[in-house]
């Protein structure tokens, strides 16, 4: 935990969080921290914070005024809706691992966008930082050390695989393993300095020639033309084409407190509000939270809102999404009414709430200056190194969040989703999220900047740190280390923390519910203010994953 008055920020990664304190102590705001903290990310914590990726901002300005910034992925123009679906009906791996599975990434055109906008500093001086990382390199931490560690073990895998013996493939392959390991193929050990010049020089072209050197320029086509080699479908005019978009954010009340919260095509902020709505209509409030009634019921509204979630919702600019319905409570509370408080529902029994027509890696940071301008930004690769490839002389890894779309409907993704049409892929399209940046505010004053990282758990954990701050009276620090569960209506288990009561793990399969433990869900590093002291007391969520909250 860090207590400052002036600015604070929690990340994943103590050099990062580090950034983003000294460029707020330069005279940058909120913004420029965080577009610093972002770029800082993509060479210290290689795992999900890099600029081949994409995800969601949401900014609160110190006049109250919010909007909510999407750089989420996009489908390249040679995308196709069955793309991973081979001869026989199954679901390949091309959408998981390899050059295949690369949405056109989002990072760069976002953090541009964010800076041009509300930024104060220098575009290139919001850089520096970063690339002085990648150029003299990170001391590696316990934690990105293993990291690292599993990676080269899973890129070694993939070297094997017979689905990636293409000669350009390979070749990306080995250079992947080469970026991830010392000169002489070890793995870097706790302490150890790693320089990336090829990201440094990646990313001085952004500092000096903005989005437009990343997306277009030499940088541009050239990546495209590695990424086709390798077996992918990028084209240069993917890159060209790409746009960050300025959306109007979610908004709504729980309990006396505003929620500021992402729109689609993050489903984050319709989930949380239904799981809040839920809570209201159940009373949840009204049970001790470490209780097996209230995380039964609490288990029973994620299972509807999930069914929601995964049928309902995708990019806004592609399908309808039935906004007025999902966000209106007399619907949640419907949805709500059959709900057993002595016994689960199976899920599948469970079905949408509205029938219609068909038209776990991620990193969250949070950042507060001293004038109350709030950032909550979740970006992610998808899974842990995306594609487990790194774009040859670039520094740059590719995502794989074609997963995130809806492969085949009925096949799970990754992440155990199950999700309908609204979701499927074509070209240009944003695939579906469940990032959820989220801003608090009371009585017109900012009270906790919350997120996570967490595929589906995103929101899950987002909605447990807010009823604990508003209905159960606990610091930010106790919220953020309370124990989490989770469930996403498929598959019909509810997923929980090891330190989880055995009393009330065996309560809640008595009542019907399967209960299978995880290692930790999620990784809330944020931000609260204090309501009496006005003091920003940044929380870095470190015995799930590390990180370091930095506040003065």
């Amino acid at each position: 935990m860090a207590v400052g008055t002036q600015g604070a920020v929690s990340s994943a990664e103590s050099a990062a969080s580090d950034v983003g304190v000294a460029i707020m102590k330069k005279g940058g705001n909120a913004v420029d921290a965080a577009v610093a903290v972002g770029f800082a990310l993509s060479v210290t914590h290689p795992t999900a914070g890099n600029i081949g990726g994409g995800g969601f901002m949401v900014v609160r300005l110190p006049d109250g005024t919010s909007t909510a910034i999407d750089y989420r992925e996009m489908a390249p123009q040679a995308a196709t809706r069955d793309m991973y679906v081979d001869a026989s009906g199954q679901v390949t791996k091309e959408g998981r691992i390899g050059p295949k599975a690369a949405g056109i990434p989002g990072v760069v055109a976002g953090f541009a966008m964010a800076h041009a906008k509300y930024g104060k500093l220098p575009w290139a001086e919001v850089l520096a930082p970063a690339i002085a990382l990648a150029r003299d390199g990170a001391v590696l931490d316990s934690f990105h050390a293993q990291d690292m560690g599993r990676a080269l073990t899973r890129v070694g895998e993939y070297v094997k695989d017979p689905n990636s013996s293409d000669p350009e493939l390979q070749a990306a392959l080995k250079s992947t393993l080469a970026y991830f390991s010392k000169p002489d193929g070890s793995p870097y050990a706790e302490g150890e300095l790693w320089k990336q010049p090829d990201l440094a020089q990646t990313l001085e072209a952004v500092a000096k020639g903005g989005a437009d050197a990343f997306y277009k320029g030499k940088l541009g086509p050239d990546m495209a033309k590695k990424v086709k080699a390798m077996g992918g479908i990028w084209a240069p005019k993917d890159l060209a084409g790409y746009r960050a978009i300025v959306r109007e954010p979610i908004r709504f009340s729980y309990h006396g407190h505003d929620i500021i919260t992402m729109p689609p095509p993050s489903a984050g902020g319709v989930v949380l509000r239904q799981i809040l709505a839920a809570a209201e209509y159940l009373e949840m409030s009204k049970l001790p939270w470490d209780s097996t009634q209230r995380i039964h019921l609490y288990v029973e509204a994620l299972r509807r809102t999930y069914a929601d979630r995964n049928e309902l919702i995708g990019d806004p600019d592609f399908i309808k999404v039935p906004m007025a319905e999902l966000l209106d409570t007399s619907y949640v509370g419907k949805r709500m009414a059959g709900i057993d408080p002595k016994k689960a529902t199976p899920s599948s029994e469970i079905k949408a709430g509205l029938q219609l027509r068909e038209s776990q890696h991620t990193t969250h940071y949070s950042v507060i200056d001293g004038s109350g301008m709030a950032v909550a930004n979740t970006y992610t690769l998808n899974a842990g190194f995306g594609a487990k490839v790194v774009i040859p002389g670039t520094g740059v890894l590719l995502n794989n969040e074609m997963d995130d779309f809806t492969s085949k409907v009925g096949s799970p993704n990754m992440f155990g989703l199950v999700q309908g049409p609204q979701n499927a892929i074509a070209p240009g399209k944003r695939m579906l999220s469940s990032m959820t940046p989220t801003i608090l505010v009371k009585d017109g004053k900012l009270r906790a900047v919350l997120g996570s990282p967490g595929g589906p758990t995103i929101t899950t954990t987002v909605a447990q740190l807010v009823m604990q701050l508003i209905d159960h009276g606990r610091t930010l620090q106790q919220a953020v280390e309370a124990t989490r569960v989770h469930h996403q209506w498929l598959p019909d288990q509810i997923l929980a923390e090891g330190t989880l009561s055995p009393t009330i793990s065996s309560e809640l399969q008595a009542l019907g519910h399967k209960v299978v433990t995880w290692d930790g869900i999620g990784h809330a590093n944020c931000i609260e203010v204090d309501p009496k002291t006005s003091r920003l007391i940044a929380v870095a969520d470190v015995k799930r994953d590390g990180g370091k909250a930095s506040a003065y």
